[in-house]
């Protein structure tokens, strides 16, 4: 990867492990996190309007589309 300037960088830390590695960690992470209590888990209406919201985002955000 190259900056504008031209130097090379490197990928360190969490973003330069293998995908496996990460995705054990954030597993570990995320097992912790309910095990104490801290996890967030969304209400079936919490899902519901983050979908939404979401959707609404999206249809914002996109470009217009041609009609043929």
């Amino acid at each position: 990867m190259e900056t504008q300037e031209g130097r090379i960088r490197t990928r360190r830390g969490f973003a330069g492990m293998d995908p496996e590695r990460q995705r054990e960690i954030a597993r570990q992470g995320g097992r912790a996190a309910h095990e104490l209590g801290r996890a967030h888990e969304f209400t079936p209406e919490e899902a519901r309007n983050a979908r939404a919201k979401s959707l609404s985002a999206r249809a914002q955000a996109a470009p217009p589309q041609q009609q043929e």
